[in-house]
């Protein structure tokens, strides 16, 4: 398997990752939110001799769709968002683009639900449904691998912001202490922004916000 991070710069001057992943022998890929600089995105692509099949948004945020209409018109891909979050994509208000200087507004090719299977190749990852920051946002587990795409729900450190439409502290927290401090302690967790951590590393956040029993 390859797996490539690119930084690109959104028009509000906000670095965002994306996430390029590939199953080498069938060169099957997968794109993980193309937030700008499509150019970057494609050139990677080409070095890989890439099939694109997916382009996966963990969330409706602008910052991370900026790019999708262009990559999917240039190399194909389904478009896949949880179906909670297949409503921001043409809806700016739930999406925050005109806030944000982006202009997107298209339909999901596929609606996913939690536990979904997607695969590359032999490669095989699980969706789940992290709201919190997004009533529809996800994060993207790969169990062979032992890694996870944590979108905006899980940062190094911290966790997303649940100030804005459709989010909420409690179902974050719910999200993040009940479907993803439960995996693996050696799970590596790439997230949609900022540097990556491990599970083990979060953990002792997560436990201290828990309820002490005597």
């Amino acid at each position: 398997m390859i797996l490539k991070r690119i930084r690109v710069l959104t028009p509000y001057g906000m670095y965002t990752n994306v996430y390029i992943i590939q199953d080498e022998d069938s060169k099957e890929t997968m794109v993980v939110d193309p937030g700008a600089e499509v150019e970057k995105i494609i050139e990677m692509l080409d070095i890989l001799n890439a099939n694109l099949k997916y382009i996966y948004l963990t969330h409706c945020h602008g910052d991370h769709i900026g790019a999708v209409s262009e990559l999917q018109k240039r190399k194909g891909g389904k478009i896949l968002i949880h179906r909670f979050d297949a409503e921001g994509l043409t809806n700016p208000d739930i999406s925050l683009t005109n806030y944000l200087g982006i202009d997107a507004s298209f339909e999901p090719d596929s609606r996913l639900n939690d536990g979904d299977l997607l695969h590359l190749g032999n490669i095989e990852f699980k969706v789940i449904h992290t709201p919190g920051h997004t009533k529809g946002g996800t994060c993207l587990y790969c169990e062979k691998e032992g890694f996870l795409i944590s979108g905006d729900t899980l940062f190094c450190g911290t966790w997303g912001r649940t100030d804005l439409p459709t989010g909420g502290l409690e179902d974050i927290m719910d999200s993040i202490t009940k479907k993803l401090m439960v995996l693996p302690a050696k799970t590596i967790v790439y997230p949609g922004h900022g540097k990556s951590t491990m599970i083990r590393e979060e953990r002792p956040i997560y436990l201290e916000l828990k309820p002490k029993i005597d």
